[in-house]
């Protein structure tokens, strides 16, 4: 009891800071998978009425007078003190704050019942301060899983954009591969008909250029042929593995996917005005089933994800040989850069370094 005490004031004369901070996703870890936040919430209400029964049923506090209205008087003393307790708690509740207010509300069941100590050792009993705790959580997942399916439905409008724009390129791909073989073909026809009618000398030369047209209209076909194949596919795309030393570090890695027909127009993108310098691209990765590799890879490094608030972000504090080994564990051996070019941001460092040595001159 004392030791409980003790550890609860020192907390909150400390302040609890981010000792307890839990992972929003593991507040569902022991709960029922499937739930949408409509239905923790009719498991939240129920919790709530589980414990208002506990305490109409005489079960929410206790205490050792004898005489029962001297009793009820010190049980609902320590009730009221920490359900105001509760309650205030329960309006801070947030998704990614769960493990600091469940510290809280235990260390508020041990403060107060250090205060019943005078009244014959009134106390909240554990079962009630455990169906308190079960109504914090079950608030926590209402929480958690409305902001879930909030940036659930923003991905999607993002990805439902990725795809529009990935779309237009395939189409403008298509036409502009249609085009090139068109005049190829004619260009290949014209040759081929002045071939005989030509003289030796014309044929020598007139051979070299059907044969290099050739060449040309078998890369525009496989052009073609790529563009038709990329619309047609919705799953197939890029995984690409890229980091961004001079705005995140050493160690950190995005990985992340794209199905536009030249995936470094969406690493540029990524590189816009929202980060002080561009990506280095690591590893692009083609991929039959973009997403299931993605969300392989990200599984597979859950533990290093930077914001464990929003799984949803893509950022990993890992090495890069970690990385290639974990793909090459599934048989793929794509082409790796390892050393990050980091251009502006190293020009950038050397520019300030020679500014503190003074240089340029200030006027």
């Amino acid at each position: 009891h004392f030791s409980a005490v003790a550890v609860a004031m020192k907390n909150v004369v400390d302040g609890y800071g981010e000792r307890f901070v839990v992972p929003p996703s593991s507040v569902l870890d022991d709960l029922a998978e499937g739930y949408g936040h409509a239905e923790a919430g009719v498991a939240l209400k129920a919790a709530r009425a589980a414990s208002k029964q506990l305490v109409k049923a005489g079960l929410a506090a206790a205490c050792d007078y004898v005489e029962a209205d001297r009793r009820a008087t010190a049980c609902a003393f320590v009730l009221e003190a920490f359900d105001g307790k509760a309650e205030a708690l329960f309006s801070k509740v947030k998704a990614e704050n769960y493990g600091t207010l469940a510290q809280e509300l235990r260390d508020a069941a041990a403060l107060t019942n250090n205060l019943g100590r005078a009244f014959r050792q009134a106390r909240v009993t554990p079962q009630y301060l455990d169906a308190k705790l079960a109504e914090l959580r079950w608030a926590s997942a209402v929480q958690f899983l409305k902001a879930t399916e909030r940036e659930e439905q923003r991905l999607l409008k993002e990805q439902m954009r990725e795809e529009e724009k990935a779309q237009r390129e395939f189409e403008r791909a298509k036409q502009e591969a249609e085009k090139e073989e068109s005049a190829i073909r004619k260009a290949l026809e014209k040759a081929e008909s002045s071939f005989a009618k030509a003289s030796d000398a014309q044929r020598i030369e007139l051979e070299a250029k059907i044969q290099a047209l050739q060449g040309q209209l078998q890369t525009a076909e496989e052009k073609n042929k790529r563009a038709i194949s990329m619309a047609q596919q919705t799953k197939k795309g890029n995984v690409y593995v890229i980091s961004n030393v001079g705005s995140f570090g050493e160690h950190v890695y995005k990985i992340g996917l794209t199905r536009r027909l030249d995936p470094l127009d969406r690493i540029r993108e990524l590189g816009d005005a929202s980060v002080p310098f561009e990506f280095d691209v690591h590893a692009l990765i083609p991929a039959d089933d973009a997403p299931a590799l993605e969300h392989a890879l990200h599984k597979l490094f859950v533990r290093n994800q930077m914001n464990k608030v929003n799984p949803k972000k893509e950022f990993f504090r890992v090495t890069l040989e970690e990385i290639r080994g974990e793909v090459a564990k599934m048989g793929i051996e794509p082409a790796w850069t390892i050393a990050a070019e980091a251009r502006a941001w190293r020009e950038s460092q050397a520019l300030e370094a020679a500014m503190v040595e003074g240089w340029p001159p200030m006027a």
